[in-house]
């Protein structure tokens, strides 16, 4: 259902069998502490302008530290018609509910 908030185990579901594109909305910092491996980095400030980077016909799963910034773009994608949904709780609940984060070069990240 686009705009709605989805759980991390739902999320973390969603990615492992390829039927979501999580798309992490962090900063820089934030991104390089750690991130879901397969994620796709966009920042919150940066979406406008890259929004060709984004599928149209796989859900977006967007994701940020805690669920805020990733709501305001789940809202913002959802109404410029793509299929959306929200990480509730964001990349912390996702690492709490055992998904995995890592850094650029593999090591084992954390959520910041």
């Amino acid at each position: 259902m686009p705009g709605a908030d989805v759980s991390a185990a739902e999320a973390i579901a969603a990615v492992r069998a390829g039927s979501a594109w999580l798309l992490d909305v962090r900063e820089d910092n934030e991104w390089d502490a750690g991130h879901a491996p397969g994620a796709h980095h966009i920042p919150m400030q940066e979406i406008a302008a890259r929004q060709d980077e984004l599928p149209s016909q796989l859900p977006i799963l967007a994701a940020c530290h805690v669920g805020v910034r990733s709501r305001m773009v789940t809202d913002a994608l959802v109404g410029a018609g793509y299929p959306a949904v929200n990480l509730a709780g964001g990349m912390a609940a996702w690492q709490e509910c055992g998904g995995d984060v890592r850094t650029a070069d593999g090591a084992p990240g954390r959520i910041i």
